[in-house]
């Protein structure tokens, strides 16, 4: 009941609420919209870890890709070693979406909105387990960290997603823009370090620790 909450939650933030409640027919569309979800969505993951070196110069070097990101050399300070990470939920649940917005835009705009948050959902699920092979030799995750956020450009989707193999591996595959095909999908730097930093797996959105030098 608590994670079914959980969702919910995160579904009226997606839409905008902020601090509002939503009405009772916003929540029944809102679950309706997951039933609907777990009946199309195939989420599917893959990671790889890669050891990360520091230029003087301030780049970011990871296997042949190399980065100029303030914001994410913050969230890397420290680590030797990060995790790439791509995930998707799958094209039925972009089919879903598609059918939907052609006969009633109301419910496709909190489709999107629940589909967004199964996707965090399940990247936490996927974050947890990797995190907890690494505490079995004293590493620890940051909190992901996914092109576009900061000055970490988007452009960087496509070195992770080559890296990863993810059109191989989980059927992800970009636009020459570099948008995700499926749409609901996602790709990550995560830092590794030998230090416990506390920081949520959910990220910085919901750490109330505001002068953190490793948020985005």
């Amino acid at each position: 009941m608590i994670e079914t909450e959980k969702r919910v939650r995160e579904a009226v933030r997606y839409l905008g609420f902020g601090k509002n409640e939503a009405d009772e027919r916003t929540l029944e569309l809102i679950q309706q919209s997951f039933k609907d979800l777990e009946q199309e969505a195939g989420p599917k993951s893959i990671c790889q870890i890669f050891d990360l070196n520091h230029t003087d110069d301030g780049r970011l070097v990871i296997g042949q890709m190399e980065i100029r990101s303030k914001s994410l050399s913050r969230n890397l300070k420290g680590c030797r070693q990060v995790v790439l990470f791509g995930a998707t939920l799958g094209a039925g649940v972009d089919r879903l979406m598609r059918r939907i917005s052609l006969t009633d835009m109301a419910r496709a705009v909190i489709l999107q909105s629940c589909a967004a948050a199964m996707l965090e959902e399940y990247c936490d699920e996927c974050q947890k387990k990797i995190a907890a092979e690494l505490e079995e030799e004293h590493l620890y995750l940051r909190p992901r960290f996914s092109p576009g956020y900061g000055d970490f450009d988007i452009c960087y989707q496509e070195p992770v997603v080559r890296m990863l193999n993810c059109a191989k591996t989980i059927g992800l595959t970009l636009t020459d823009s570099f948008m995700m095909t499926p749409t609901k999908s996602v790709t990550a730097v995560i830092g590794i370090s030998t230090q416990k930093d506390r920081c949520p797996i959910s990220g910085c959105e919901v750490c109330t620790k505001k002068d953190c030098e490793y948020r985005r």
